[in-house]
C-alpha cells in the first residue's frame, strides 16, 4: 500500500504540475502569463490578459489534471492512492518544480479532484463558487467559500479518507489565498478583471 500511495504521488505531482495557464497563453502569443497581475499561472490570471476564452480553457484543463489524476490512480492503484493522487495534484499545480515551484493557487485542479472523488460535493462547491463570485464580484472569496462549503459537503456525503482528502485539499488552497485573506479583510482585494 506505501509504494502505491507513493506511486500515486509522483503521478499526481507530474499531472499537477503541468502548467497551462502559462502554456495556453505563450501559445496565443500573449507572452509569460508570469509577469502580469498576480504572476500565478491559473485561469483568474489569466483572465488579466482580457483573453476569456484562454481563461476557460485553463479553468478546464486545470480541473482535467485533477480528475484525471484521481481516475487514473483509482484505476491502476484502488481506492486510497486515488486520493493521495489528487491531493498531489493539487500541490504540483500550485508548486510546479519546472517553474521554480510558483504556480497557481490550485482552486480549478481542486475542483476536478473532487468531482472525481464526490461529484455531490464538487456540485455544491461549483455552485457556491459561481453564486459568491457573481454577488461580489471577487474571485478569492468565491474559491473560499466553495472551498469552505466542500469540506461541510463531504462530512455528510463521503465521510473517511475521501472527505480527509478534501479538507486536507480544502485547507491547502486556504492556505495558498492567505495574501488574499489579508486584502479582503481590509476591504482591499480587487474585483474580478482587476489588480492581483
Amino acid at each position: 500500500m506505501i509504494l502505491e500511495a507513493i506511486m500515486a504521488a509522483i503521478f499526481g505531482l507530474l499531472l499537477g504540475s503541468i502548467p497551462f495557464g502559462l502554456l495556453l497563453t505563450r501559445a496565443a502569443g500573449l507572452g509569460d502569463i508570469r509577469q502580469i497581475g498576480s504572476g500565478n499561472i491559473g485561469a483568474t490570471n489569466v483572465l488579466r490578459t482580457g483573453n476569456k476564452a484562454l481563461a476557460a480553457a485553463t479553468l478546464l484543463l486545470d480541473g482535467l489534471k485533477g480528475l484525471v489524476a484521481v481516475w487514473a490512480a483509482g484505476a491502476l492503484l484502488g481506492p486510497g492512492p486515488d486520493v493521495v493522487a489528487g491531493v498531489a495534484a493539487v500541490v504540483g499545480h500550485c508548486f510546479p518544480p519546472w517553474l521554480g515551484f510558483r504556480g497557481g493557487k490550485g482552486v480549478a485542479t481542486a475542483l476536478g479532484v473532487f468531482l472525481a472523488l464526490a461529484w455531490p460535493v464538487f456540485v455544491i462547491a461549483i455552485a457556491v463558487w459561481l453564486a459568491v463570485a457573481k454577488i461580489w464580484k471577487i474571485s478569492s472569496l468565491g474559491a473560499l467559500s466553495a472551498m469552505g462549503a466542500s469540506v461541510i459537503a463531504s462530512v455528510v456525503v463521503t465521510p473517511g479518507p475521501v472527505g480527509i482528502g478534501i479538507l486536507v485539499i480544502a485547507a491547502f488552497v486556504a492556505m495558498r489565498h492567505q495574501e488574499n485573506i489579508e486584502r479582503l479583510v481590509k476591504g482591499t482585494e480587487p474585483r474580478i478583471g482587476e489588480g492581483k
